[in-house]
C-alpha cells in the first residue's frame, strides 16, 4: 500500500467516521451519579486541579483485546501535557470477560461498564473508564466504522475488534496510532469539544458534524473522506493534535 492509501485508510476509518457521541439511557439511580454525567460535563474537572488534582483510568478489556503497552505510555503523556494533576495520573488495566454480546449498541455498553467498572471519583481523584470491547458497533456499514464512543462525562467505548480489522490489513496503520488517535479524540470529547460542554472560544464547530472541528487536521476533526488534506496532520503514523481552536477552548477551562 502507498503512503498515500495508508494515510487515507486511517483518515477514512477513524477521523470521518469512527467517532459516536452517543449517549446512553441510565437504568437507574446510582450513589456513583459523579461519574453517569452527561458527556461533556467535566471537562474543567478533568482538565484543571481545583476540585481533582489526580486522575485514575481504569482499562477493562476483553483477553484478546487488550491495548499496546505503548499506547498507554502516549495516553499518559497526552493526559500530562493537556491536564493540571500535580498529584499523579495513574493508568491501570484489568482483564474482564467478555458479555457474548457483539455488535453492541451503546446502552449495552453502558450496562457492560456496570457490571465491570470498579474505579469512581475519590475525594480528590477523578476517574475514567476506557472499555476496549470484543467486537464493533452494531451500526456498522460497509462504508462506516465506528472505532470509538464517549458516552458520558468519564466513560468510553474502543470497539477492538473494529481496531484489529483495521490495523491487521496489510501495510495498515499501526495498532499504537489508531488506538492513540482513537482514545486521544475520545477524551477530547471527555473534554467537552467540540460544543459538547466546553465552550468555543471561537467558531469552528463542523456545521455537518456536530461535536467535532472544522479545522483541517485537528484531532477533532470528522470531515475529511479519501482526501489528501490530512496527510500533513497524519504522516508515518504520526499521531493528530488538537489545533489552535481546541486548546483555546480547553485552556478557557482550565486545560493547558
Amino acid at each position: 500500500m502507498s503512503h498515500r492509501n495508508l494515510l487515507r485508510l486511517l483518515v477514512f476509518f477513524f477521523i470521518l467516521q469512527g467517532c459516536s457521541t452517543d449517549d446512553p439511557v441510565d437504568g437507574g439511580s446510582t450513589d456513583r451519579n459523579a461519574n453517569l454525567k452527561a458527556l461533556g460535563t467535566s471537562g474543567s474537572d478533568l482538565l484543571d486541579d481545583l476540585k481533582f488534582t489526580s486522575m485514575r483510568v481504569e482499562v477493562a478489556y476483553v483477553t484478546g483485546f487488550e491495548p499496546s503497552p505503548a499506547t498507554l505510555s502516549n495516553l499518559k503523556s497526552f493526559l500530562q501535557q493537556r491536564t493540571h494533576k500535580p498529584d499523579g495520573i495513574t493508568i491501570f488495566t484489568r482483564a474482564v470477560s467478555s458479555s457474548g454480546k457483539a455488535p453492541f449498541n451503546i446502552n449495552e455498553i453502558a450496562d457492560i461498564e456496570k457490571e465491570v467498572r470498579t474505579t469512581y471519583n475519590t475525594g480528590d481523584e477523578i476517574a475514567v473508564f476506557i472499555y476496549f470491547a470484543d467486537g464493533s458497533n452494531e451500526n456498522d456499514t460497509n462504508t462506516k466504522k465506528v472505532v470509538g464512543s464517549a458516552y458520558r462525562n468519564t466513560s468510553m467505548v474502543i470497539y477492538g475488534a473494529t481496531v484489529k480489522n483495521i490495523t491487521t490489513r496489510t501495510n495498515g496503520p499501526t495498532k499504537v496510532t489508531v488506538e492513540s488517535t482513537v482514545i486521544n479524540h475520545e477524551f477530547g470529547h471527555l473534554f467537552g469539544l467540540v460544543n459538547l460542554g466546553t465552550p468555543l472560544q471561537s467558531s469552528h464547530e463542523d456545521g455537518v458534524s456536530k461535536g467535532h472541528c472544522d479545522t483541517d487536521g485537528c484531532l477533532m476533526n470528522a470531515n475529511v473522506q479519501f482526501g489528501i488534506d490530512l496527510i500533513d496532520m497524519v504522516d508515518d503514523n504520526n499521531i493528530p493534535h488538537f489545533d489552535q481552536k481546541c486548546l483555546l477552548d480547553l485552556q478557557a477551562i482550565g486545560g493547558k
